[in-house]
């Protein structure tokens, strides 16, 4: 998702300059939820190797693959490898990595500011089934087997990156293609969004930082496989964006939420999924974020939140209700990412008054507990680690 901002700001002088979309109403979008088909059972698709092919297509578009770690010594983390296409004339690739301190050895977040790193990347190539990436200095290779990544990077001088993310439960997609519609056809929409995720990996592997390891040898972690497609431009597909991944000791969860602009109803849209080790508990199109406080963030002129609550709501595979709640202080925020940092000042000043465009991310963690309760069992907890995005685009 953390891409996605970036790219908005790319596409948001389209609307300055007059292409800003008219307004086509609720009746141009067409979410998931109704590739499902049928709502009173359970919502998802388990993932196969298929479903992980790039699709590199030829008109405006931003395709990533992102995974999130957290790994047992407490630093947090992403990597990110981004293709984006301009009308399919100008293709750009990007590999970012984003690595959060440990917490300090009171237990408090160590807010120091994280090591962050995108670079471009050139000769970028696909396999001959488009599985797996690679260019000058990276590459990701999907396994034979469609269990595992290989991500190794030196794009960054300064950043050795050799990571091996593996799935441990299935991976899962919301309906028949994991699709959201944007469009006056319904049968030929001029855009999608699709998400598919793994939602629980294990980690295993290093990072080093002009010559320091980020993490003993032999730490292992857990993490989450996010793959999506945004096929049209960011900017008129979402004005905010929420984000969650919860990895819990037996537990994880996920929740990828967008509503669109004013020019699609201002529709929210959300894909949410739990696991454990061995399948996929609940994974559904019902899920809801929301933030219960928040407090005037007086630098950048937007609310920033200070409590957070996502609720997980479906049906598992035996047709029982699942519901899972985690509510709980953003606490001290990891970063606000200014996404127009280096626009110049007076490209900036043009995009936010008259684009209405101030595309700002907070990124917040901590240790928090999901509640989850399946049928007429017994609620039950799990502490885990949370992180989670809170991203707004336009008002």
């Amino acid at each position: 998702m953390f891409s996605w901002a970036q790219k908005a700001v790319q596409s948001t002088l389209s609307a300055v300059a007059g292409t800003a979309e008219p307004i086509y109403g609720p009746e141009a979008l067409h979410p998931v939820s109704k590739t499902i088909a049928d709502p009173t059972k359970d919502h998802k698709t388990d993932l196969s190797k298929e479903d992980l092919r790039w699709m590199a297509l030829e008109y405006t578009s931003v395709e990533t693959q992102t995974w999130y770690f957290n790994m047992d010594n407490g630093v947090l983390g992403l990597a990110q490898v981004i293709y984006s296409s301009v009308a399919g004339l100008h293709i750009t690739t990007q590999f970012s990595l984003k690595l959060f301190h440990p917490p300090k050895a009171d237990g408090t977040v160590d807010t120091s500011a994280p090591i962050w790193s995108t670079r471009a990347v050139t000769n970028h190539t696909f396999d001959e089934d488009q599985y797996s990436f690679c260019a000058d200095g990276l590459f990701v290779v999907l396994s034979e087997d469609g269990n595992s990544f290989s991500i190794k990077s030196m794009v960054d001088p300064d950043i050795a990156v050799d990571l091996i993310v593996t799935r441990v439960a299935p991976g899962f997609k919301i309906g028949k293609d994991g699709r959201t519609g944007f469009g006056t056809d319904e049968k030929n929409p001029w855009g999608f969004i699709r998400h598919v995720f793994w939602p629980r990996c294990s980690v295993e592997g290093s990072v080093i930082v002009k010559g320091e390891r980020w993490w003993p040898e032999g730490t292992k972690g857990m993490g989450l496989m996010s793959m999506a497609m945004q096929a049209m431009k960011p900017h008129h597909a979402a004005s905010k964006w929420n984000f969650v991944n919860f990895q819990g000791p037996n537990i994880s969860a996920v929740m990828m939420e967008f509503t669109t602009p004013p020019s699609y109803g201002s529709g929210v849209v959300n894909v949410s999924g739990i696991s454990n080790d061995m399948t996929i508990i609940v994974a559904s199109a019902s899920g809801e974020s929301s933030f219960p406080t928040m407090k005037k963030d007086e630098e950048v002129d937007w609310d920033e939140p200070t409590t957070l609550k996502y609720v997980w709501k479906g049906k598992n595979t035996e047709g029982k209700e699942v519901t899972a709640t985690l509510e709980a202080p953003s606490g001290p925020r990891l970063d606000r990412v200014d996404v127009l940092k280096e626009v110049p000042a007076f490209v900036k000043k043009i995009v936010s008054g008259a684009a209405g465009t101030r595309p700002y991310i907070y990124q917040f963690s901590g240790k928090h507990k999901l509640k989850i309760k399946v049928g007429d069992e017994p609620e039950k907890e799990e502490e885990g680690v949370m992180y989670s995005e809170a991203s707004f685009i336009s008002s």
